[in-house]
């Protein structure tokens, strides 16, 4: 566990990496002044074209695309765990899907009258596809705690293929009804990942979420060992299986909702890093809740700059960037799990 200590430091240089790099590359030099003169009172003589890159678009940034890595790379960890199954996140689960829909919910179809913010409207949504999937999947005669093994990690896995299916379709019929032209680009652009409008007031919103997200999985790390067996296994340890699971999907659902409602529906990054951080850190929860952090994080800045960069004078969609980099990483991963 002594590499714990270094994973402050490979997120700092991860973070000064994200404002870095770009069309228009910035010298280390140039962002450690920013931040002192920002966070200390210094007063460095830069130029502030570079200070404004730097503090108002490039770091808050990389600090909402940590955030976000974070959040949804250990929603998948405890879903996975939850349901044991490794297909689980919540891209596949419907739970961004749901998310997706309360936000534009809000935001295009005025639910709630202005008295639901974005983050609310994202948060019902995604509580109500979760619901929704669990559901389909009882009504399939299947456990989502175990007992049916294969059965059960079909029916949940289909029951969130539908889920999202039915959400997206909601999410597009309100858009076409309710939006402008010019709404309907902007907002479907931000389904697929968006982190080019973001600011420090929306990192005020994800920093706090992420950190809940990670306690909590830090917190239940021993009860997540125990979910990995089944509910049964969980209940013979002593473990409230109902309030715990309970309490874990509604925290998970929240921290999607809120990645959600900033920066849209992002995939893969749920499904594959805790996959790959199992192969190099092992199953156990102590280690893989906070590996799976600093993957997740490190990944979608990685992202990130890759979709500021890969095609000139334009943004990708981050999402485009994680599904191509995640699609071939999960066959992968499939193919020497598959062998092992």
């Amino acid at each position: 566990m002594r590499w714990l200590w270094v994973t402050p430091l490979v997120l700092v240089a991860a973070l000064i990496a994200g404002t870095a790099i770009g069309e228009t590359p910035i010298p280390v030099d140039t962002i450690l002044k920013v931040l002192a003169n920002q966070l200390l009172g210094a007063d460095y003589p830069v130029d502030r074209i570079d200070e404004g890159i730097i503090w108002n678009y490039r770091l808050s940034r990389a600090v909402v695309a940590a955030c976000c890595g974070t959040s949804m790379a250990l929603a998948g960890v405890v879903l996975q765990a939850l349901l044991r199954n490794p297909l689980a996140d919540p891209y596949l689960m419907g739970i961004s899907a749901g998310a997706s829909t309360g936000a534009v919910a809000v935001a295009v179809a005025g639910l709630g009258a202005g008295m639901l913010s974005l983050s609310l409207g994202a948060f019902a949504g995604a509580l109500l596809a979760f619901g929704i999937v669990v559901m389909l999947a009882h009504a399939a005669n299947s456990g989502v705690g175990g007992g049916r093994g294969v059965q059960a990690a079909g029916a949940i896995i289909l029951a969130g293929i539908a889920g999202s299916q039915l959400f997206n379709a909601l999410t597009a019929f309100i858009i076409t009804k309710s939006a402008s032209a010019e709404q309907a680009r902007g907002i479907m652009f931000w389904l697929m990942g968006n982190l080019s409008g973001v600011r420090w007031a929306d990192a005020t919103l994800a920093v706090p979420a992420a950190l809940f997200g990670l306690l909590v999985c830090l917190w239940h790390r021993r009860s997540l060992d125990a979910f990995t067996f089944g509910a049964d296994s969980a209940a013979s340890m002593g473990i409230a299986v109902r309030p715990v699971r309970g309490m874990l999907i509604i925290a998970m659902a929240l921290v999607t909702a809120v990645m959600v409602s900033i920066v849209g529906a992002i995939g893969f990054v749920g499904l594959v890093i805790p996959h790959a951080m199992r192969f190099i850190v092992g199953s156990q929860h102590t280690r893989l809740v906070p590996a799976t952090a600093l993957a997740g994080a490190v990944f979608l800045i990685g992202s990130d700059i890759l979709s500021r960069t890969l095609v000139s004078g334009q943004v990708l969609p981050i999402g485009v960037i994680t599904s191509l980099i995640g699609a071939p990483a999960f066959a992968l991963i499939l193919v020497r799990g598959k062998r092992h």
